[in-house]
């Protein structure tokens, strides 16, 4: 891979995205999808998706059950489902390797193959690149894409869920684990989109409310002709800027469009929000990228 010029620092900057082609080889892609498959193996279906759907006590319970497996999933390696997968009793209706979601949100830290990766000297050197001087990993994510039913990610900018003060320190690492087209859900971007500020917070609720989060201002409608789409063969990165205008549309091909994707702060002079979901843990305080 070549390195990234200050041409293309200079366009992430402008645009709020970068696409470097060919940053990951094919065996590190393929090392990061058998790994994936090895951990989905051994899953188990997490009991909050096993409770029957009956009263509406039970229903709140669940909901609890979930906000408290996502709220709580900072610090571990846990899954998330496409919608409609698992019948009323929790047992899955399609393979349980098809019905996934994503798995969230500290692979970096806790599995050896996405630790190599999120820590690998190139992107260290892409982060030195950008002049970060203390970024911290805050999250990752595997993200499957399932064929036919992956379901749409709508416009949003990944400050809304990664807030800091002042803005502008969170960056986003996406990496295509196959190639990502149109047919298959790539994603989309707004250019220049990240110089606004944001629109909408998620917050944790207060204790006692009937959901964990809450959305505090809103989306703003966005007109389809203002998108680009940024297919990318697999290998390829996408820097995503922390204000930037994004989305994904339904994977309806036959094809998945797995990724791995993680955030990183520039910590030097930056507030993590207390309100933010996801909060460091004494177990997991959030790791440096440079090692």
């Amino acid at each position: 891979m070549a390195s990234v010029t200050q041409h293309q620092i200079q366009k992430f900057h402008k645009n709020g995205f970068l696409v470097l082609e060919q940053f990951f080889s094919s065996e590190e892609c393929d090392s990061m999808r058998s790994q994936i498959q090895r951990i989905v193996a051994e899953m188990e279906v997490p009991p909050h998706c096993r409770t029957a759907f009956s009263t509406r006590e039970e229903e709140q319970l669940q909901a609890q059950g979930s906000s408290d497996y996502f709220l709580t999933s900072g610090d571990k390696i846990r899954f998330f489902f496409e919608k409609g997968v698992l019948d009323e009793k929790g047992n899955f209706l399609v393979p349980k390797e098809k019905s996934i979601s994503k798995i969230g949100h500290a692979l970096h830290a806790h599995d050896p193959v996405f630790k190599q990766i999120t820590h690998s000297p190139k992107v260290q050197e892409l982060g030195r690149k950008l002049g970060l001087e203390r970024p911290v990993v805050v999250q990752s994510m595997y993200i499957f894409k399932q064929p036919g039913i992956g379901g749409e990610v709508t416009p949003h900018q990944d400050a809304t869920f990664l807030h800091t003060e002042p803005l502008g320190r969170i960056v986003g690492f996406w990496i295509a684990l196959e190639d990502a087209t149109q047919e298959n859900g790539c994603l989309w971007f707004i250019p220049g989109s990240h110089t606004n500020g944001i629109s909408r917070r998620m917050v944790r609720a207060a204790s006692g409310a009937s959901t964990c989060v809450e959305f505090v201002g809103s989306e703003p409608a966005y007109e389809d002709k203002q998108f680009i789409p940024l297919p990318i063969r697999k290998g390829g990165l996408i820097l995503i800027h922390g204000e930037v205008v994004h989305k994904s549309e339904l994977n309806s091909s036959e094809s998945s469009r797995h990724a791995f994707t993680f955030h990183v702060m520039e910590a030097k002079g930056t507030t993590w929000s207390k309100e933010n979901w996801l909060q460091p843990t004494p177990e997991l305080p959030f790791p440096s990228l440079y090692t």
